[in-house]
């Protein structure tokens, strides 16, 4: 459709620094083969029952997988997207909603007996109270919120492929189920078994319900506080990948074996480092054959015009021009310096090993500094060089100019 349009689509998660960037949104349920929704919130206690079991089920499992989910979402160009002001944090949460938080503080302290206030669907077994149906949710900084009747995944970048986030979701939630089935099947008093599950549930892993501002530094503490995990970049997360109980999860139900965990693990490694190697080496020639000479050119011009000014008197200002000169040609050689610097960190990479981690760990830490400081001092040279030298469009061009 771009092509009709005279435009191009762009899959980046981030293409242009400080703009907002392009992501997928996982909207994830269950049901039965008749088209039952379990985590639709039923009008019968039997209904209700049910929902809370597979709501516990769900929350369970993200508290005990939370590095599958985040590794599901990773990539070079959702790094520079999470948790900057249009997708959620790296660390992983539930949001519920008020009125369920309210249920689930309730539950874990005795018997729910009330709820707060609104349009009202029953809830529970015979103990638990009426629940407000909430139809969606604004809290955007959540990666992982229900939604009414569905859970939806916002992590994942646009360039990235939902069969990965399913399968660990999916995974996740079915040994979820068998446990929980395992634990009640048989039960005399089922209805008092399932209370007591529910009750544990919550108790135990309500450390990943998380209602708040993910964005803000606060939540960053209390998550650290919490014991949850927060993994900023793809290499964090990949490691992950091939923890035991990871690989037993993913081994029992016959998912992968153990061997294509590992391949699978090292394949993304390798694309996160061949993806930053491209990148590096993009950056170094765009530097060295059109920004640098596009700014000796300006500064050339520059001095040319002050040269002029001075033929034709000494007393014609030039202190503008003598300033942007002065600033440009320091500017310059910071960013050479800084180019050699990048390219002496694409070659360390050599050095390294082979170890996919290792090298990754590498890219990460030594390249992509190399470049985001690189960048910083191309950046601000933007600012300084005309228009009719700058070999690339401006971010003015790029959002408002047609």
């Amino acid at each position: 459709i771009s092509g009709h349009h005279d435009m191009t689509c762009l899959l980046h998660e981030k293409p242009f620094a400080g703009v907002n960037g392009s992501g997928k949104h996982v909207n994830w349920s269950l049901s039965t083969d008749d088209g039952q929704n379990l985590l639709d919130p039923g009008k019968t206690p039997h209904e209700n029952a049910q929902f809370l079991v597979f709501l516990c089920a769900i929350i369970k499992g993200v508290d005990e997988y939370p590095e599958m989910l985040r590794l599901s979402a990773a990539n070079p160009g959702n790094d520079h997207r999470l948790g900057s002001q249009e997708a959620p944090p790296a660390i992983i949460s539930i949001f519920l909603g008020d009125q369920l938080q309210d249920i689930f503080d309730q539950i874990e302290h005795g018997e729910a007996t009330s709820s707060l206030q609104g349009g009202r669907m029953r809830v529970g077994v015979n103990t638990l109270p009426a629940l407000k149906k909430d139809a969606t949710d604004r809290n955007r900084t959540s990666p992982f919120a229900f939604t009414g009747n569905k859970f939806e995944f916002r992590s994942l970048g646009s360039q990235l492929n939902i069969a990965c986030p399913n399968i660990m979701l999916n995974t996740i939630i079915a040994d979820e189920l068998e446990q929980f089935a395992d634990e009640l099947e048989g039960k005399e008093d089922f209805n008092g078994a399932l209370n007591a599950l529910i009750k544990r549930v919550i108790k135990e892993h309500k450390r990943i319900i998380f209602n708040g501002d993910g964005y803000a530094d606060a939540w960053k503490a209390e998550a650290a506080k919490r014991g949850l995990t927060n993994l900023p970049t793809t290499v964090d997360a990949l490691p992950h990948y091939t923890d035991e109980k990871n690989v037993k999860l993913f081994t029992k139900h016959k998912i992968y074996t153990e061997v294509e965990m590992q391949s699978r693990q090292d394949i993304i490694l390798e694309t996160y480092a061949k993806t930053i190697n491209i990148e590096a080496l993009t950056a170094s020639d765009m530097v060295k054959r059109d920004i640098l000479p596009a700014v000796s050119s300006y500064v050339a011009e520059l001095a040319s015009g002050v040269a002029t000014k001075k033929a034709i008197s000494d007393d014609i200002p030039c202190e503008a021009e003598l300033d942007i000169i002065k600033r440009l040609s320091g500017l310059q050689d910071c960013a050479y310096k800084k180019l050699a610097a990048l390219d002496n960190a694409i070659i360390g990479v050599k050095e390294v090993g082979e170890d996919p981690i290792e090298v990754a760990t590498y890219y990460k830490d030594s390249v992509i500094t190399a470049m985001t400081e690189l960048r910083a001092v191309v950046d601000e040279m933007e600012t300084l060089v005309s228009s009719d030298y700058w070999p690339y469009p401006s971010y003015g061009d790029l959002m408002f100019r047609v």
